[in-house]
């Protein structure tokens, strides 16, 4: 525990926070920027007495409870909530699961791409948001439950996955699939989405199973695959996947050569868009 630090990260951010922010009034005689001592500790659930110690940098090591109660007091992001559980001596706890919640500015770029597939997935494979020309060359995501959303299930356990085997890397993405998947169980150890899709991989896939045992964890970057489309044909694409750290999510986008046959395709896609002409 860095008592000193601890105290100067806490009285700075009491005095970042203006009483109307957490529904308290300014008062006549405010004279402290920010919230009082008193106020911060009210809003924790904690005695004036103790917070004060610790912004004096004399109080003993906060519980994880008394943690929470200042990070909730004093609005902070995730980031300065993890800084405030190093400083306290008490690193955080590991998330209960992978974040589902795309953050606003990535959907608002899903849509300003234009002649580019684009989805974003969760850390275990979810299929989070998409953009039109995605459902147009992959599939039409919208039509589908959460849980036939989830490429890692389709991949092995879908009999009939549709555009998703039709791709040429579909070995490759198999195994990376499951890296990814080993990868993501060890971030989040107690989160029951997580190790229940992989008790139900084990279970129904012996090819899941078999890649599980090998217990790989380097993932190679995928660069271009074909998409054998049932309107256009064959269309190959380059694929870039771009992490979104905060969120623990991928953000993957496919497009085509300039100039190239798979260029004029999936621009005929974007006007066809998820219409079968070939039914």
């Amino acid at each position: 525990m860095d008592r000193d630090e601890l105290a100067v990260f806490l009285r700075d951010r009491r005095e970042r926070i203006g009483p109307a922010e957490v529904g308290l009034p300014a008062g006549p005689r405010r004279r402290t920027p920010g919230l009082r001592r008193e106020e911060v500790a009210q809003l924790a659930f904690i005695s004036t007495e103790y917070y004060t110690r610790l912004e004096q940098a004399r109080g003993p090591r906060p519980s994880r409870e008394v943690l929470s109660g200042l990070v909730r007091a004093l609005r902070l992001t995730d980031a300065e909530r993890d800084h405030l559980h190093h400083l306290a001596g008490a690193p955080p706890a590991p998330p209960p699961g992978p974040p589902r919640e795309v953050r606003q500015s990535i959907l608002d770029l899903l849509s300003r791409l234009p002649g580019t597939a684009a989805i974003v997935t969760s850390a275990i494979g979810e299929v989070l948001a998409w953009n039109d020309l995605a459902a147009a060359l992959m599939e039409d995501f919208s039509a589908l439950s959460r849980r036939d959303r989830n490429l890692i299930r389709r991949v092995f356990l879908d009999a009939h996955p549709g555009g998703l085997y039709g791709v040429s890397d579909a070995a490759a993405f198999a195994r990376d699939s499951a890296q990814r998947l080993r990868a993501a169980s060890a971030r989040y150890p107690d989160s029951p989405e997580v190790t229940g899709l992989v008790a139900e991989l084990l279970a129904g896939s012996e090819e899941f199973a078999r890649l599980w045992e090998a217990y790989e964890v380097s993932v190679l970057p995928t660069l271009a695959k074909t998409f054998h489309h049932p309107v256009v044909g064959p269309l190959t694409v380059n694929c870039d996947a771009l992490h979104v750290q905060d969120r623990d999510q991928r953000l993957v986008l496919y497009t085509a050569t300039p100039g190239s046959p798979s260029e004029e395709a999936l621009r005929l896609l974007a006007v066809v868009g998820t219409q079968r002409m070939d039914v």
